[in-house]
């Protein structure tokens, strides 16, 4: 049985010395990335598969429905994962779905109409927050926002208060 070790929002998804520093410290064997964009790119996915070999982790690509039927069939089989996803939305599908998801690390959200800046890196609105915090509320999940494993974590209860 395989298991989730991390979660990771990063509209980025892999990139630089955040993923191998992620990838080290997690305890992980994989990546899989969960993203029904991505899934449906062949470029997009060849460069994904390329970045993520050089941190030394088996790299999957899967839809979000892909990713629940294969947790629902083999629970990620040998897989130690590092999830990552790119939205807020596509995490709650992965959750909704039946993954199990004990910690989930936001580290990469775009500036957009109607958000706030949580940290550097991060700016989600109300409506987002709102959905963190279910989550957190139904299943015990950890969040936290942290854009790189050097920086302060801000914890969801005090990252709600800027919303």
């Amino acid at each position: 049985m395989g298991t989730v070790h991390l979660a990771r929002i990063d509209e980025r998804l892999i990139h630089g010395q955040v993923m191998t520093n992620l990838s080290k410290s997690a305890g992980a064997n994989s990546i899989f990335i969960i993203d029904d964009g991505v899934a449906a790119d062949d470029f997009m996915k060849t460069i994904f598969l390329s970045a993520g070999s050089r941190t030394g982790l088996e790299v999957k690509i899967l839809s979000i429905n892909e990713a629940i039927q294969y947790w629902k069939d083999e629970e990620f089989g040998k897989f130690n994962a590092i999830v990552l996803t790119k939205t807020v939305d596509g995490i709650q599908k992965i959750v909704e779905g039946g993954i199990p998801i004990k910690e989930l690390n936001i580290g990469g959200i775009a500036k957009k109409p109607d958000t706030e800046y949580i940290i550097n890196a991060v700016a989600i609105n109300k409506e987002q927050g709102e959905v963190l915090q279910k989550m957190h509320d139904e299943t015990g999940m950890t969040v936290y926002f942290q854009s790189v494993p050097s920086a302060p974590r801000v914890e969801l209860v005090d990252a709600l208060k800027k919303l």
